[in-house]
């Protein structure tokens, strides 16, 4: 069954949230896509991933280059899955995925600042409930770790 994790993004930005979780994925063996609503965006993530640390960098690449389908990380703004990712990251809105149950795991992220974003966040948890996923909610404490409230 497919998890979907909602990261509620407070005190951090998007940058400092994201670099980790795709560590994590990618220790774990897991493929990913993440899934930006504009190019301008993908076009930010790609930058910042290869320049975000002094000792290295993410492998990754854009749904653009013609090597979409051997890349680790696939940043782009379509809802399809090129490189077979197991685990698919949503930003900025980025709309489900119409095979979302193919995942292992979707990991939202929303901006808890935006009031728009928190509301849309809180509709997508209720209809991922109604359709049966295993949903779980995340939200850093005061030191930044990510604690499970629910």
């Amino acid at each position: 069954m497919t998890e979907i994790l909602f990261y509620h993004l407070q005190r951090q930005p998007l940058e400092r949230v994201l670099p980790t979780l795709l560590e994590k994925s990618l220790e774990r063996g897991w493929r990913v896509v993440v899934q930006a609503a504009s190019e301008e965006r993908v076009d930010a993530l790609d930058s910042y991933l290869w320049t975000y640390r002094d000792d290295g960098f993410m492998p990754h690449g854009t749904h653009r280059e013609g090597d979409a389908r051997e890349q680790p990380v696939l940043l782009t703004v379509n809802s399809d899955n090129p490189n077979d990712a197991n685990v698919r990251f949503l930003v900025e809105g980025s709309p489900m995925p119409p095979d979302a149950a193919a995942y292992e795991r979707i990991v939202l992220m929303f901006d808890g600042e935006d009031p728009d974003a928190l509301a849309e966040a809180r509709l997508r948890w209720t209809d991922a409930k109604a359709k049966g996923f295993a949903v779980t909610y995340w939200q850093s404490d005061e030191q930044g770790r990510w604690v499970k409230k629910a």
